[in-house]
């Protein structure tokens, strides 16, 4: 992901602290921990050549990527269903790879309903994504529409009313860009519209627009898009603060957390995922699947 791209050598000059928890997060966290919160964490991608010998057995084929993938991983971010309008029987070469593993996929909405033209008028389209998707069946993670950074608030009626058109038995998250979005007293209006219609917002922390690494909670639920830089030295400060974010919402209550790892080089997510994990497995006692390297044998 290239959103928010920093020069390495600026970096250090980010403050990357997480901002507050908002107040109107406590009428959404009930201030008790969940009896059976949900931790999904999973990369951008799974076919990465990089990967090989890494996390991925030497001599893996970009055929076979899914089906390592699935070894160390319980989700996955889809992004291939925003370039494409897959039919649900397309999906089955995915879905049948990871029958029976705890596997989410969480897909982002296909570009021709979201970065293309109005919202209005888009109910064919969407409805056709959305028999595609449903095909997933318990393995549907998410369903998260980002407009692009052009998409102001100027255009609010026409997001409002497009998002109170999508179906409620699917959980949506919305990701929005453009900046004045972020500015009171406009996002107060967004989130609240966002927690009316049950939808969630998606946290997008990425170093060069802080504004969208907001923490508001619409539902008892979040995404967060992590974007990270290589392994830079203020990758793991970064993961640090999250861990302790996260174990704040747990907490309190939070039901379900998607975390999905970017790199503008995604050859090192896995190693900032390990990172994550193991952090967030002794901080919060839970049993998130710890991604492995494999030895030097390659097996």
């Amino acid at each position: 992901m290239d959103f928010g791209r920093v020069e390495t050598k600026e970096l250090n000059k980010v403050d990357f602290r997480l901002p507050p928890d908002p107040p109107k997060n406590q009428s959404v966290l009930k201030g008790k921990k969940a009896k059976e919160p949900k931790v999904y964490i999973g990369c951008a991608k799974w076919g990465r050549k990089e990967w090989i010998g890494k996390i991925y057995p030497k001599g893996t084929k970009e055929s076979n990527f899914l089906d390592e993938y699935v070894k160390h991983y319980n989700s996955i971010e889809l992004n291939a269903t925003h370039y494409k309008l897959y039919k649900p029987a397309d999906l089955q070469k995915w879905i049948g790879r990871v029958k029976g593993k705890n596997l989410k996929f969480s897909a982002k909405v296909y570009q021709v309903i979201s970065h293309f033209g109005s919202l209005t008028n888009k109910q064919f389209l969407t409805d056709s994504f959305l028999e595609s998707m449903v095909s997933f069946g318990k393995q549907l993670g998410t369903i998260f529409l980002q407009v692009t950074d052009k998409f102001g608030p100027k255009r609010k009626e026409e997001l409002f009313e497009y998002l109170g058109s999508l179906p409620k038995d699917v959980q949506f998250f919305l990701e929005v860009r453009h900046p004045e979005w972020f500015i009171k007293p406009t996002s107060e209006e967004l989130f609240r519209k966002l927690k009316q219609l049950k939808i969630g917002a998606v946290i997008t922390d990425t170093a060069g627009r802080r504004d969208c690494c907001h923490m508001h909670l619409t539902i008892p639920k979040t995404l967060i898009r992590f974007v990270g830089n290589s392994l830079h030295n203020t990758d793991f400060p970064r993961i640090d603060a999250w861990v302790e974010r996260i174990k704040y919402w747990l907490d309190n209550g939070i039901q379900e957390i998607h975390f999905f790892m970017h790199m503008h080089d995604e050859a090192t997510s896995p190693e900032l995922t390990v990172y994550l994990v193991e952090k967030l497995n002794k901080a919060c006692n839970l049993n998130v699947p710890l991604p492995k390297f494999i030895d030097k044998q390659g097996k």
